[in-house]
């Protein structure tokens, strides 16, 4: 049970944070500064911290689910085999965010800056950057979404 909402809490810091940074953080320091060139390398550093910060957020979870997977793999019910199927799609989500922070920070990222510097297609590279935080957000969503479901909550008196 403890090691449900932890998994819970993990997913929540994720996908919380995707909500602050990029819906909150990024767009109030554009309107603030009112300058993209000053406020862009700050929201790029934003977004990698973003990133690393899903990928540890990942792995974390990673290893919960993991442990319960093990716990699940030892149930043999009908019950305890629909949960392991659920367990191990929501597993390959996970991964599929963690994929996408990856992309986002050693791929797209890099295009960002070149394309800055070199005057290459930028509008291009921030809709490719947008999309991957936008999957992230989906999926994480969905985990934290999937992984709550699963938790009992306690009960009002």
């Amino acid at each position: 049970m403890p090691w449900q909402r932890l998994s819970v809490m993990m997913a929540a810091l994720w996908w919380g944070g995707i909500n602050a940074l990029s819906f909150v953080a990024v767009p109030t320091l554009f309107a603030s500064l009112g300058n993209p060139a000053v406020a862009g390398p700050v929201a790029a550093r934003l977004f990698s911290l973003q990133c690393w910060a899903g990928l540890v957020l990942g792995a974390v979870l990673m290893l919960i689910l993991r442990r319960q997977r093990a716990l699940l793999a030892a149930e043999v019910s009908p019950e305890g085999l629909s949960a392991l199927r659920g367990l191990l799609v929501t597993l390959a989500v996970v991964l599929l965010a963690m994929l996408l922070a990856l992309v986002q920070e050693f791929g797209v990222a890099q295009k960002i800056v070149s394309a800055r510097a070199t005057g290459g297609n930028l509008r291009l590279w921030h809709g490719m950057g947008s999309v991957m935080v936008l999957g992230q957000w989906v999926c994480s969503g969905w985990v934290l979404w999937r992984l709550a479901r699963r938790v009992a909550w306690p009960s009002r008196p």
